[in-house]
């Protein structure tokens, strides 16, 4: 990923408190859309998969999740709880192409420079199928700042985020917002975009 140290060494010192704070015991309103999206059987790529529990629950309904995340620790909690193959790996690193039915960024390429966005949003619509699904969700705002415990965020507009998934090929097809508590304990709106690969 294009994530500094001090992210990932946020997230490696963290890992336990985030696994705790964000575990998905039972499926969330997005997640469970973005399933009965998908193709009976489909592989999905979960780009930034932490502890792993999104994949899980891909897994239990017939997909064939590939989680991949950039903190050690993450990789390590992900396989400790559910021995579910998560692997090392960055954004940089994802070089597939029509590989997969779906892609899984949930809140993880808020962590990208914002000048490097374009590029991994391209690298995605390259792995993905024709038609293929992608699920982002991003912290909605504007700059790039890090939190209190180092972790560096870029904060996009809804339309902007829009923009560049339309740029890399993509249409939306559905849209929500929201507002959660992070792991900082700020209280943090966000936007998650549904889209379909264009052909």
């Amino acid at each position: 990923m294009s994530v500094d140290r001090r992210t990932i060494d946020a997230y490696e010192a963290n890992a336990a408190a985030y696994a705790k704070r964000f575990r998905v015991v039972r499926l969330t309103r997005p997640l469970k859309a973005f399933i009965e999206a998908l193709p009976a059987g489909a592989r999905v790529l979960d780009l930034g998969c932490g502890p792993g529990d999104a994949s899980a629950h891909m897994r239990a309904a017939g997909l064939h999740p590939d989680p991949v995340d950039a903190s050690p620790a993450m990789v390590a909690l992900a396989n400790d709880r559910h021995r579910i193959g998560a692997r090392l790996g960055t954004f940089d690193d994802l070089d597939a192409v029509a590989a997969y039915d779906g892609v899984w960024a949930n809140f993880s390429l808020l962590h990208a420079p914002r000048d490097d966005l374009p590029r991994h949003l391209a690298t995605i619509r390259r792995a993905l199928k024709p038609s293929g699904l992608l699920h982002i969700a991003m912290k909605t705002g504007a700059g790039e700042v890090r939190d209190r415990l180092g972790r560096s965020y870029t904060y996009v507009a809804r339309h902007e985020l829009a923009d560049l998934i339309a740029a890399a090929g993509f249409t939306i097809i559905a849209a929500a917002n929201g507002r959660e508590r992070g792991l900082a304990g700020t209280l943090d709106p966000f936007v998650i975009l549904r889209a379909s690969a264009n052909r």
